[in-house]
């Protein structure tokens, strides 16, 4: 496993002399390409998660887990096959989404479960969800396979380069040093599209 500050080290590492750009005494901007990176990582390496609710009748608003990003489908009454004439027939079950409500996310149902459909189901709804990637302090808060160590590298690697790039917009451009031209692709945002378009390659 690896930790967050691990990981952030071993970017500085990989960015030799352009490290002196992230100076913060307490090694924060580093850890912020590091924590963007994470953040992006359930885009090429989703994480799929059981969750479950106990359901109550007529209500329609249910906590949703704090590492969910999206939605994806229920179990709740899928192992059960009734027709619109027998005698158990819960009728269509409720669609999902996900909404925020009170500065809090939530699963909304619409409709809400009804009485009936919680005698015939159960009141235990379960469902998967995809759930955002972390990488904590410490060993075994991460998410992130060590064999996809290098994978992550990569991608905080171009969140550097972008950083860079955005702080070189205020600042002056030489493109000459009075001996050899800059090359354009060895500007950040040259690199950082570089970086991704590596990246992007790496998990096909």
């Amino acid at each position: 496993m690896m930790t967050r500050t691990e990981l952030a080290e071993d970017l500085k590492a990989s960015l030799h002399d352009a490290a002196s750009v992230f100076d913060a005494d307490d090694g924060a901007d580093l850890l912020r390409c590091v924590d963007k990176a994470v953040l992006d990582f359930h885009r090429v390496r989703p994480r799929t998660l059981l969750g479950e609710v106990t359901l109550v009748a007529d209500q329609y608003n249910y906590p949703a887990p704090a590492d969910l990003l999206t939605y994806k489908s229920a179990l709740w009454g899928t192992d059960r096959r009734y027709q619109p004439w027998d005698k158990g027939w819960p009728g269509k079950l409720p669609d999902v989404v996900v909404a925020e409500n009170g500065g809090e996310r939530e699963l909304q149902f619409a409709p809400a479960p009804t009485a009936h459909q919680i005698s015939v189901l159960g009141s235990n709804y379960q469902y998967w969800y995809f759930a955002s990637h972390q990488l904590g302090d410490e060993d075994g808060n991460s998410t992130i396979l060590s064999g996809q160590r290098g994978l992550l590298l990569l991608r905080a690697q171009a969140e550097a380069m972008r950083e860079m790039a955005i702080r070189n917009i205020g600042k002056p451009v030489q493109m000459r040093d009075g001996i050899s031209s800059a090359p354009r692709n060895g500007t950040p945002a040259a690199l950082y599209q570089a970086l991704m378009d590596e990246f992007m390659e790496a998990v096909r």
